[in-house]
């Protein structure tokens, strides 16, 4: 695709500069498609293509496809040059019926080239985990490994371990569990504030944080995430209609992040 000139092109700066383009490994930000229609895909892609750099089919929402239709959709989506993927709860229940050959066989057939990893509802030991990670990634499939619970909650120590193990068996980056809510779960309290002492750790504890990609439902986890680890930073289920929004925010187009781009100057 040919790159489009911006319309503000030239007159405005952004405010906080140094944001990655496409093609970028770190700066990703992942969308959660909760069921859009080809229709709506092309038209978020149309928008925001150049700010998305994933496209979840949230939980088990791709089953409820016909297969034409969603091998369209995955299609569409990748000549938009942003990867799109089934979420790992129905990878779990893959694993859960003993089918998880026949289901990365299928993704691939579809036209899938990622996949996530999770073991939010079920359990998964070390070895499972790791022989599916690496089963995955041995069939061609990128692989984003998901750490955390749908309910209760893992001690950080553990987490950072698996971060480690996952990486290491192959994974392209972990996906640190957030829910839609962003609620009561992961590094967030009850309100969805950031737990500040569990990040820290967290950052401590991992290599390079630019391996973590952070769900971050609610605004204020995203502008707390942006003015903290910087622009750059992976953020994960945004909505499909806060793409621009979110953007905005990582370049110092709202008032938030703006504020931030102020006191620098100063």
């Amino acid at each position: 695709m040919v790159e489009k000139r911006k319309a503000w092109s030239g007159v405005i700066d952004f405010p906080l500069p140094g944001r990655c383009a496409k093609p970028r490994v770190k700066g990703l930000t992942m969308i959660i498609d909760k069921g859009l229609s080809l229709a709506e895909t092309k038209n978020l892609l149309e928008v925001g293509s150049d700010y998305i750099d994933f496209l979840k089919l949230g939980f088990g929402t791709s089953a409820f496809y016909d297969e034409k239709f969603l091998q369209e959709k995955i299609k569409l989506v990748l000549s938009y040059g942003v990867e799109i993927y089934p979420g790992g709860t129905f990878l779990e229940v893959a694993v859960w019926q003993n089918k998880l050959d026949d289901y990365l066989a299928k993704a691939k057939e579809l036209g899938f080239k990622t996949i996530e990893v999770s073991d939010g509802t079920i359990d998964l030991d070390t070895r499972k985990r790791k022989n599916i990670i690496k089963k995955a990634v041995k069939s061609g499939l990128q692989v984003l490994a998901e750490v955390g619970k749908k309910e209760g909650e893992i001690k950080e120590k553990k987490k950072i371990k698996q971060i480690k193990q996952d990486l290491d068996n192959g994974a392209w980056k972990v996906i640190l569990e957030g829910r839609e809510s962003g609620l009561g779960i992961g590094i967030y309290d009850g309100t969805g504030s950031i737990k500040q002492k569990e990040l820290e750790y967290i950052l401590i504890g991992v290599d390079d944080y630019d391996d973590i990609i952070w769900e971050a439902p609610l605004k204020q986890q995203q502008q707390e995430l942006i003015l903290q680890l910087g622009s750059n930073v992976n953020l994960g289920n945004i909505a499909s209609n806060e793409v621009l929004s979110v953007e905005a925010l990582r370049v110092g187009l709202r008032g938030d992040t703006f504020k931030s781009a102020l006191k620098v100057k100063k």
